[in-house]
């Protein structure tokens, strides 16, 4: 049986909101001083509501899960979910309001730029004050340095105080340092985002290696490609709340808001991108011979589009991107040019083929557009999430093999031939 490195139990976490926070000491003064008179805060940005005394606002709310050792687990959310207020907490920068947290052995965290880094210190410095915070003497740090250094690629500026490093150097000393000083669990947040695409790439192969070797790792990104890469296990956040402990599959299903999957939907009440469903307008969708939007490999999907026209187009067409589950396009196709009038509500019948796209949840991006002279094309009305659908194997022609989407993609390519 795994170890249980990480333990969180009933753990809620509660603020006070228009308390302090002005950003200087002198703001919060002025402002709690306003308010013991019953005046205006006169720090209040214009347009803002004045909040009430003592409003509360609850950041997570009795959130329980375990981690094993060398699990590498994603936590997933929206803004405001709770993510890195659930990253604090465990990293003990911030107490629980509620509930537990237990944790056996040595963390190392790496949750915003310059986190644990004295401003005045040169990089080396600051190397060896993080040892001294995670619990390791200067013999053991010192028997780190060569690699640390190496790994950061700022050995030109190691002995440079940090105060004068960009966000990116800062990145690359401080994950070396939070990946290299033997971490038993190592908490990213979405920092990595600051560093070049080579160095991200290089920080994930590390935090796979700690994996590996039996460490643990939580990580946080509004980055499915790397989620995908990295982890074995999803978390998914909702307003402080844990909905969702499982495969990280699903997790990213449910951060990426799957649209119903209904057979017909009213595409009028969807919301659109500026200046998009002025001129020309999808209305509804609706999709035939399915009662749940699951078609096996190769079939065809069926579904008629609504749409009404402001004004005359003599070349539109209906554009159709096919994204992944969670949101990236990975082929697209378009209906051959026809003509509307200008007033004209019309309908079209379209037929898409699904050949070759592997099993999986997909998505439904469709546009109406226009091809002009030159190539370039005009964009009359989008939704990015019009349906979702699921592609199935055949279970007479595949029986036992199961297609692993995060290894092989979404496009199933025809057998190969021998000969």
């Amino acid at each position: 049986m795994s170890e249980r490195v990480l333990e969180v139990d009933g753990v809620s976490k509660e603020y006070r909101l228009g308390m302090i926070g002005g950003g200087t000491l002198h703001g919060d003064l002025t402002s709690w001083f306003a308010r013991v008179r019953g005046k205006d805060d006169p720090n209040i940005k214009i347009g803002k509501e004045h909040l009430a005394h003592n409003q509360k606002f609850w950041a997570l709310k009795d959130v329980t899960f375990g981690v094993n050792r060398g699990d590498a687990v994603a936590m997933l959310g929206r803004n405001g979910a709770g993510k890195s207020t659930m990253l604090k907490l465990i990293s003990r920068i911030t107490a629980p309001t509620e509930g537990e947290i237990r944790i056996r052995g040595r963390v190392a965290s790496l949750l915003e730029i310059g986190t644990g880094f004295h401003p005045e210190l040169s990089g080396r410095d600051n190397i060896y004050l993080n040892g001294a915070i995670l619990g390791m003497n200067r013999a053991e740090t010192t028997s780190k340095l060569k690699e640390i250094v190496e790994f950061s690629e700022i050995e030109q500026f190691i002995d440079t105080p940090v105060k004068r490093y960009s966000s990116g150097m800062y990145v690359k000393l401080a994950f070396a340092v939070a990946a290299h000083l033997d971490p038993d669990v190592m908490i990213c947040d979405e920092v990595l985002a600051v560093g070049d695409l080579a160095f991200q790439q290089k920080c994930l192969n590390k935090m796979a290696d700690i994996a590996r070797k039996g460490n643990t790792v939580l990580y946080v990104s509004h980055n499915m490609r790397t989620v995908s890469q990295l982890c074995n296990r999803g978390l998914y956040l909702e307003n402080g709340r844990l909905t969702y402990d499982g495969t990280v599959e699903r997790a990213m299903e449910l951060y990426g808001g799957s649209s119903a999957r209904s057979v017909s939907r009213n595409l009028d009440e969807v919301p659109r991108a500026r200046n998009r469903g002025e001129t020309m307008r999808m209305l509804a969708i609706d999709f035939e011979d399915t009662q749940s939007l699951e078609y096996e490999m190769d079939s065809t999907m069926v579904f008629t589009l609504k749409s009404t026209a402001h004004i005359a187009e003599p070349r539109l067409r209906i554009r159709l991107i096919l994204q992944n589950s969670t949101a990236t396009p990975i082929a697209m196709t378009q209906t051959e040019p026809f003509e509307v009038a200008a007033g004209e509500t019309f309908t079209r019948r379209i037929r898409f083929p699904l050949d070759s796209v592997a099993p999986g949840e997909y998505v439904l991006k469709i546009s109406l557009v226009a091809n002009k002279p030159g190539g370039i094309s005009t964009y009359y009305d989008t939704i990015v999430d019009v349906s979702r659908f699921v592609v199935v194997d055949d279970p007479a022609v595949n029986a036992g093999f199961v297609w692993r989407e995060s290894l092989w993609g979404e496009i199933r390519l025809k057998p190969l031939e021998l000969g």
